[in-house]
Formats: structure tokens, sequence, C-alpha cells
């Protein structure tokens, strides 16, 4: 059976605030681990008016405190943003917390703008070139040689596995010459999915950290009990998209009745790249466009993202999106 997993993004809705989009969260936790679901990350975004992860660590904190049996992490942190010792710190000490349950999703882009990146780092001097460096030092704060000077307390000797994210074939290479499990994010950014899964097994060298290449890929589920209540729930996600496009962010809206038929030619063209990787209906609409999506890819594991208005709507959705796993492993 493959695998599914979950990434959340706190999403703040239109009328609500942080606080219900975290508890939102924890709920949201605790019914995917009686579901079976395997990892529950968090993403790293700044200045997003409709995510409430953006202090990811703490976040982590709160989920991991309120399951038992998910892996919690980070998909991901934004490594360019951050001291690796500080990261190695947060991860060490959520290690410490929550045995054997914590992962480490890295990616190399700000997760916001430029104006905002500036303020996190203060100065852009650490830049992306950065990237394979910064994840090389982490790695020795987990892993310290005798006689290190600078030590991650906690982190040093702590078993927090580490991911490479891409949506470029840049992580691809990475992720193979460093021996790293790689989770693409083709649940937004789908256009050079199968050639990076391609050069990632292609250049797979294996490691003490993993000894095949292991790939996740992102899809957006979006399930109810038929296509049209699905595709009504998708509008929401379709506009925070198209806001998000044409510089105006906010709490994710509630559900427009003809929300894509209403759009411009050219924004559903963005709509169409952007959601690529989206699986929108009912059970078997849902079951059918995954087992294609997993016989096309081959995935080791997916990562599902959904965004519904409704809170109900989205347990709901992660529950029909179990159930298309159960149906694909038999």
């Amino acid at each position: 059976m493959t695998p599914f997993s979950v990434l959340d993004l706190a999403p703040i809705v239109a009328g609500g605030d942080a606080s219900r989009a975290l508890a939102n969260s924890l709920d949201l936790a605790r019914h995917v681990e009686k579901l079976g679901y395997r990892r529950f990350w968090l993403a790293e975004h700044h200045n997003m008016p409709g995510i409430a992860s953006s202090a990811t660590a703490v976040v982590i904190g709160h989920i991991a405190g309120g399951t038992s049996t998910l892996r919690v992490g980070a998909g991901g942190i934004m490594l360019p943003n951050h001291s690796p010792l500080v990261i190695a710190e947060q991860f060490g000490t959520l290690a410490a917390l929550y045995p054997g349950r914590i992962d480490l999703g890295l990616g190399r882009a700000p997760g916001t703008d430029q104006v905002t990146a500036r303020a996190l780092r203060r100065t852009l001097e650490t830049d992306e070139d950065a990237f394979p460096q910064d994840v090389r030092e982490l790695q020795s704060y987990f892993r310290p040689s005798p006689g290190q000077p600078v030590r991650a307390i906690p982190g040093a000797g702590q078993d927090v596995p580490l991911w490479i994210l891409g949506s470029s074939l840049f992580g691809a290479q990475l992720a193979a010459a460093f021996g790293l499990p790689y989770a693409f994010a083709s649940h937004f950014a789908p256009a050079a999915m199968e050639q990076a899964i391609r050069l990632y097994r292609a250049r797979f060298k294996p490691s003490e950290h993993l000894d095949k290449p292991h790939v996740m890929l992102g899809v957006n589920i979006i399930a109810a009990e038929t296509d049209a209540e699905a595709r009504l729930l998708a509008t929401s996600i379709q506009q925070a998209v198209v806001a998000l496009r044409t510089g105006r962010p906010g709490p994710l809206p509630p559900p427009v009745e003809g929300f894509y038929e209403g759009l411009p030619v050219g924004l559903r063209a963005i709509l169409d790249d952007f959601l690529a990787c989206s699986f929108i209906g009912s059970l078997d609409t849902i079951t059918a466009g995954l087992r294609a999506f997993l016989e096309r890819t081959a995935a080791d594991e997916l990562m599902v993202a959904c965004s519904t208005f409704d809170h109900q709507a989205r347990l709901f959705s992660y529950d029909l999106a179990s159930r298309a796993r159960d149906k694909l492993s038999t």
C-alpha cells in the first residue's frame, strides 16, 4: 500500500483567526492519525494572511503533543531564512520531546516575497546558492565529529530524518547526491515533476540515511459525496490561488458557484497549471485519478493537501482519501 501523509498550512478562513486555524490543525491531525496516515507536515510561509504555520517548529510541537503515533514535521523549513544551528536546536528539542516522531523537510526558497525575506534575514546575502552547504552544516550538528567546537544541544545525536523538498531539478539533484529522501511540490508546481523524479532516481547515491531512492509527491485532494459538491468546495482554493497570483493574498474564502467558469482564459490557464496534480470529486472519481497518477509516477508516498473553507468538509475529504488509499491497495 502506498502510504498517504498530510500537508497542512493551518489555513485561516475568512471570518476566522489563527487560534481557530491552529485548533483545527490539531483536530485534523487527530482525525488522520486514526485513519492511518503516516506523517503530518506543516509548511513555513510568511506574511500570508491565510496561513497560520509561520512559526513552524512551534506548531509542530503543538501537533506532536496532541497526537501519539503520527510522524510530525516540516514540509518544509525554508533553510535560507535560518541559521542551521538554530534549526538543529529547534528540531533536536522536538526530537527529545517526541522521540522517533519528528521529520525535517528542507526547502531553499524563502517561502515569501523579497521584502519579507529581508525582514526575516536582515540581509539577503545568504542566498539559495548556499543551500547545499547549509544542509551539510545542519547534518553536522545532528552527527557531530569529535572535537567539533559548536554543538547543537539538544540536537547532537538525535535521530531527525532530513528530506529535501523541491519544485525544480535542483532539489532532485541535491537529494540524489546526498542520499536523502525527496519530496516534490507537485501539489502547486507540477511542471517539472516527471523530469525531477527521473533525475533523482537515476543519480541517487545510497547513504547512511537511505539505501534506495524514496519519492514523495504532493497532491491536492478535495473529495465529497458527489463530484459536483467537491467541485464547489474546490472553488475556495481556486480563489486563493488567483488572489495569490494577482498579488492579493488573503484568508481562505468560502466557495462560490461558477467561479472557474467566470474567469478570463488567462486565469483559467494559471489555475490549470497550478492544480494539475489535483483530484477533485467523489470517492470513485478520486480513486481512479490517484490510480492513474501512481501508475504514471510510481511514487513511494503521497503527501495530501486539502484546503476547504468548512473544517468538517476537510475532515471528510481526508476520510474519503483514506478510503481511496485502501481501495488502491487491493
